[in-house]
């Protein structure tokens, strides 16, 4: 199975144990997801909706690329690839 490096963005990191990235394995960025989950059980909520899909205000790339134009959780990893978190941000006052 591929080992892939994810990288936790700073908001996400209380619920890893403070790390920064991860070292995880799974064929697909969906069972890597899990693989994190299961791992640090905190963060489930923070990634997935009550139906086991990925909440929609979460990015989701893998080597810079964002799987919505892949092929979603089911995009298959190989050994190497990198996964990058994103949670959205939203709120603040705009500026002109």
């Amino acid at each position: 199975m591929p080992n892939v490096s994810v990288r936790i963005p700073t908001p996400l990191r209380p619920q890893v144990d403070g790390a920064a990235s991860l070292e995880l394995a799974g064929a697909t960025v969906g069972e890597v997801l899990r693989d994190l989950t299961r791992r640090h059980q905190k963060l489930h909520g923070r990634l997935f909706n009550e139906q086991g899909e990925l909440n929609r205000f979460v990015n989701v790339f893998l080597n810079e690329e964002d799987i919505r134009f892949q092929n979603g959780l089911d995009t298959p990893v190989k050994d190497g690839d990198g996964i990058v978190l994103v949670p959205a941000i939203a709120g603040g006052t705009p500026t002109r």
